[in-house]
């Protein structure tokens, strides 16, 4: 009989692993390198629509994935993972072997190829580098979860009843509200990573998460379509109890449901947002900037993206056109602005290790208004002769890792964020967010936002609904003339990249920003 899956199991076949990728690494010939992530996970979800349940689960999550840097030339990798079940446990060295024997020859492969194509393509053929680790600090380490309540220790009817009551409650909230959908997902998971250079990393880690969509229409026929969700690397505790901490605040999902309930209806009653002919003071809030770093700092300071790896799926980077021709060390936003990317804070970001077991630390993107760099693996970090700095990740185990945020934020300023808007005749409050739209090198972006407030006299005034605002990146962050202190951060479970899509959850935020950008509003 298979045995249970559960993160137990790590504990069982750890030191066997890492003896099979020793042996491994000695016994192949040209094999420079080999890394393990293996990964086990429990968990369950539940979503209701308009009160009544839609569906239930509970499931759990195993898989495996290798890579092998291998040459005799040119040293190339070769990549190899795949999900497992319970009939694979007993055989699960074995299994693997047979995973990494593959990724050897996937390795051996792609070497010959390279270095075939070195010879045949002349000066093209310089392109083509050795796959070159830079060097890390091989580490051994153990961490364990954090949480309040177990999420193995619910129930799965206690999840679904949780959503139903939800659902429930925001339907009945106003008769505007028509159609409400409330999901919730809690789990325990397990990842451990081996390399041949000694690094071990047993990692565990709860995450739970809740998300709501309301639909509502208001008596002119307006309709407002909102969803938005909490999570954290915490327990059961998150959904049911809320959670207040320094950058993390959040009401339990009940309350959160109800909120973006009430925003839908007020909207409802609203103006659409006026568009501007030139640029206006714009004040944007925490929530909306959270959005707004993900897409103008996040997503061009991933280096695969800057190095044009993955230009013909998701785009490049205009912070750096070539290695000769880019924004390092340049003065790219005004000197209030910092932003940094950064996996030891809290929330869907954090971690003490990437996929590669490169101990984390802050990157910083933008120092006082000048940019300073990337986030990166090793491999791209020995491409542009820098340091690895931990942002080399994957959603499961069975896939192969990439350049990914962690938690990227503004940094917070010293500006109270009532007084930058009392200081303002005239111009606009720009509350949450909700669509992006952005250029394929991000130097242009327009993202909306939940409701716009017109500020007079330092006094919100009129709220409008689907507005936004849009601007040259460049421009946009060097015209910002204040910086609140009131830095906060929020989950984005939905971020998506690579081929195939990894839609991974992590965390973004900022504080209040004043600068000036073009109001865009929506139909009338």
């Amino acid at each position: 009989m298979a045995q249970k899956v559960d993160i137990a199991l790590v504990d069982k076949v750890k030191d066997e692993l890492a003896n099979l990728i020793s042996a491994s690494r000695d016994s192949l010939e040209g094999c420079h390198y080999i890394d393990l992530r293996l990964g086990v996970g429990e968990g369950q979800g539940a979503m209701a629509q308009d009160g009544m349940s839609k569906f239930s689960l509970r499931d759990y999550r195993f898989s495996y994935g290798i890579r092998v840097i291998a040459g005799n030339g040119t040293p190339a990798a070769g990549y190899f993972g795949q999900p497992l079940g319970s009939a694979d446990v007993d055989n699960l060295a074995g299994v693997i072997k047979e995973g990494l024997g593959k990724a050897y020859e996937r390795a051996v492969a792609n070497s010959r190829a390279k270095s075939d194509r070195l010879d045949l393509w002349k000066t093209l053929g310089g392109s083509l580098q050795s796959t070159e680790l830079a060097p890390v600090k091989v580490c051994r380490d153990t961490i364990p979860a954090v949480y309040a309540v177990n999420p193995l220790d619910i129930r799965l009817d206690e999840v679904g009843k949780l959503t139903q009551e939800v659902s429930k409650a925001v339907g009945a909230y106003d008769p505007r509200v028509k159609v409400n959908q409330v999901m919730a997902q809690t789990s325990l998971n397990r990842e451990l990573l081996i390399s041949s250079d000694g690094a071990n990393i047993d990692r565990t880690y709860a995450l739970t998460q809740g998300l709501c969509v309301v639909v509502a229409i208001g008596e002119g026929g307006v309709q407002q379509t909102h969803y938005d969700c909490v999570g954290h690397q915490r327990g059961w505790e998150l959904l049911t109890d809320g959670i207040e901490e320094d950058m993390i605040r959040s009401k339990s999902l009940m309350g959160f449901a109800l909120d973006l309930a009430a925003d839908n209806v007020s909207l409802t009653d609203c103006k659409p947002c006026p568009s501007s002919d030139k640029d206006v003071v714009v004040i944007t809030d925490p929530h909306y900037n959270t959005l707004l770093v993900h897409e103008i700092i996040g997503h061009p300071t991933e280096l695969d993206r800057a190095l044009k790896l993955e230009t013909a799926y998701a785009g490049r980077s205009w912070l750096l056109r070539s290695l000769k021709e880019n924004m390092l060390g340049k003065e790219i936003a005004s000197p209030l602005v910092s932003a940094y990317s950064d996996p030891m804070l809290p929330g869907f970001g954090h971690y003490e290790y990437d996929d590669e077991g490169t101990p984390v630390e802050r990157t910083v993107h933008i120092d006082k208004g000048v940019f300073r760099g990337f986030m990166n693996s090793r491999q791209t970090a020995a491409t542009l002769g820098v340091k690895p700095n931990g942002h080399y990740k994957a959603i499961d185990s069975s896939l192969v890792p990439l350049i990914r945020m962690s938690t990227t934020v503004f940094g917070a300023g010293k500006d109270d964020p009532q007084q930058m808007i009392k200081d303002v005749e005239n111009g606009y409050y720009v509350v949450g967010h909700r669509i992006p739209s952005i250029s394929e090198s991000r130097e242009n972006f327009r993202i909306t936002s939940r409701k716009v407030y017109e500020i007079k006299n330092g006094e919100l005034g009129e709220m409008f609904r689907d507005g936004g605002i849009m601007a040259n990146t460049k421009d946009y962050l060097m015209s910002i003339d204040a910086v609140g202190n009131d830095l906060r951060i929020y989950p984005v479970f939905n971020c998506g990249k690579g081929q195939p899509m990894q839609a991974k959850k992590l965390g973004n935020g900022g504080p209040t920003l004043r600068g000036y950008a073009r109001l865009v509003g929506g139909a009338k």
